[in-house]
């Protein structure tokens, strides 16, 4: 087994949860998000965030604003919807309880 492939899908399984992190605290835009998941060591490329990006919108988890740009075209700002907010609240539940469930088995192994 490869462990490289079972780390990709760890992180896939937990880029939603962290965009919707990111954007809880504000509104971004694309290159931003992906700035801030940079420094926090999770590497993704806009070839996988704007697809998700553009999935969550259509959920009707996030909604975005138009904001001109000094520098080029007005640039997509994405935040939070209500609902994202109620989502994002069952997935913070969600991390707990397998936060729990790994760190009681890594204990069970000591």
């Amino acid at each position: 087994m490869n462990v490289d492939n079972v780390k990709s899908q760890m992180r896939k399984g937990m880029l939603e949860y962290c965009i919707l992190l990111l954007l809880h605290q504000e509104a971004a835009y694309a290159s931003d998000i992906i700035q801030k998941l940079k420094e926090a060591h999770l590497i993704v490329v806009e070839g996988t965030l704007y697809p998700l990006l553009t999935r969550l919108k259509n959920d009707g988890l996030l909604s975005y604003d138009w904001v001109e740009s000094t520098q080029g075209p007005p640039r997509k700002y994405y935040r939070l919807a209500d609902s994202g907010e109620s989502f994002l609240c069952e997935l913070e539940q969600a991390w707990s309880e397998l936060n729990n469930t790994v760190n009681h088995l890594k204990e069970i192994k000591q």
